[in-house]
């Protein structure tokens, strides 16, 4: 008999063990190749995008909203943020942690590696987005399942990608959102995850069956308010520990190639943890940020693909290294049993103090809420797509917003993460190898753009003539 009917979830037994199976043959011998072979494609293939037009996507960012008479569209700068918001969260402060005590130091390069190279899949896939994109009411919709419908003609590998993204998203993310909350209220304030659990199911119902344009413009304001304190926040401490920062570079170099790391056969560990929870963290080539990218009114499908791969760059070069800069001068990673938010939790503290915690746990609140309401829309967003039924609808959101929430908040961390991990690896394979056969457009595109702005053409401008053997499946560029 378990003490209570939660430990049947908390407990590491052999349905955890069965889908950690499941999640490293498919990352060892699938998803990983897939992975670093279409962001090294893509990279070649488009001189190097993600480097050479740095300045031009930060320059894109100021481009104010380009308004039509009766249309209301977003900017390429407002489809940044939201995507932004949407991909800092758990990833950024637990997913950081996690990795570091799987993986050591090591693993920390090895996420900025695949960000480094991811960014120019996230270019792709968001170019694509933007091409393929529908008018949809006074907006546009789109994303990998319409640019797989209409570049690839494939309803059925079209009907799967929705059904997979919702599933990840929409279900399997929101439980490690969950879990990261009530962790961290836990640790902070000693409050039971089974009830704070209670409170966020409540919450996000309310959400995303009523009020939830007036919510999200909210969080909009409020998450980025907290990504910028908590990057002053990290950036206070490196300064108070500037003395030993070599010391820490020098560890996450030698932990990513070290002797000691091979011949103790964890390389391939510290590689593996590096780059699964720098995906889930920047979701480069996953497949969910062109489901924003592809609302966003602009004159050019490049521009909001550079803008989008700005976005890895944010999340992964910049959050994420904050937390993990504050776990590793800090040590706590090697002198505590904590994993998850707990660690980046206690590091914090060791370092300003009580306040450390409460700060992290207002911070996971704010981050993960939001992503539990832009998990919901990815979802609603595909599961519009399959079918025009609300009563579907409906049953989603109570699973979504509710039974997910609340098993999330009494399952163990590892249980939620490894669930988390064969989910994004089904959807990062099916999303890649869409782009991989469409890569052609995008890099055509980057082309058309490049040779526009050498004319001396300041804000280059496509038609869906230029694309004249697929002109009839593209909507939104007359």
């Amino acid at each position: 008999m378990t003490n209570s009917w939660t430990d049947i979830f908390a407990a590491n037994g052999s349905l955890n063990q069965n889908i950690l199976v499941v999640s490293d043959v498919i990352w060892t011998y699938l998803l990983v190749a897939l992975l670093i072979g279409c962001g090294l494609y893509f990279t070649y293939k488009t001189r190097f995008v993600q480097f050479r037009m740095l300045r031009e996507m930060i320059r894109l960012l100021t481009e104010s909203a380009v308004t039509k008479q009766g249309e209301k569209h977003i900017s390429s700068f407002q489809a940044f943020a939201v995507s932004v918001a949407t991909r800092v969260g758990t990833g950024n402060l637990a997913g950081v942690a996690t990795a570091i005590t799987i993986g050591g130091p090591g693993s920390v390069f090895w996420m900025w590696v695949i960000a480094l190279i991811g960014s120019a899949s996230a270019f792709v896939e968001s170019t694509l987005a933007q091409l393929f994109k529908q008018k949809h009411r006074d907006s546009f919709i789109g994303g990998p399942a319409y640019y797989i419908l209409k570049g690839m003609k494939l309803k059925w590998m079209a009907a799967l990608f929705a059904v997979l993204i919702t599933i990840t998203f929409g279900l399997s993310y929101n439980s490690i959102q969950s879990n990261t909350i009530c962790s961290a209220m836990q640790q902070a304030f000693g409050f039971s995850p089974l009830w704070i659990g209670i409170v966020i199911a409540i919450l996000a119902l309310a959400v995303v069956f009523g009020g939830i344009h007036r919510i999200a413009k909210v969080s909009s304001v409020l998450v980025p308010l907290m990504a910028v304190g908590y990057f002053l926040l990290a950036f206070t401490v490196v300064l108070l520990n500037i003395s030993i920062l070599p010391e820490i570079l020098k560890q996450i170099v030698q932990g990513a190639f070290g002797i000691e790391q091979f011949a103790g056969g964890t390389l391939g560990a510290t590689m593996m943890t590096g780059i699964k929870r720098g995906l889930f963290s920047n979701e480069a080539g996953e497949g969910s940020a062109p489901n924003v990218a592809a609302t966003a009114h602009t004159s050019h499908p490049v521009k909001q693909g550079l803008i989008q791969a700005l976005g890895v760059f944010t999340d992964t070069l910049l959050v994420c290294s904050c937390t993990a800069f504050i776990i590793l001068l800090s040590g706590a990673y090697q002198t505590t049993d904590f994993n998850g938010i707990a660690l980046t939790q206690e590091s914090l503290q060791s370092e300003i103090g009580s306040s450390g915690p409460i700060f992290v746990a207002v911070a996971v609140c704010l981050f993960a809420f939001s992503s539990i309401i832009g998990n919901y829309y990815y979802g609603e967003a595909n599961i519009r797509f399959l079918t025009p039924k609300k009563s579907i609808l409906y049953f989603y959101r109570i699973c979504s917003a509710g039974l997910v929430v609340l098993f999330g908040a009494i399952a163990s961390l590892d249980i939620v993460w490894n669930i988390g991990d064969v989910c994004m690896a089904c959807l990062a394979a099916c999303n890649l190898v869409a782009i991989i056969c469409l890569g052609k457009y995008a890099f055509r595109l980057l082309d058309d753009y490049r040779a526009q702005k050498r004319k001396g053409i300041k804000e280059p401008v496509f038609t869906k003539d230029k694309l004249p053997e697929i002109a009839d499946r593209i909507e939104c560029w007359e």
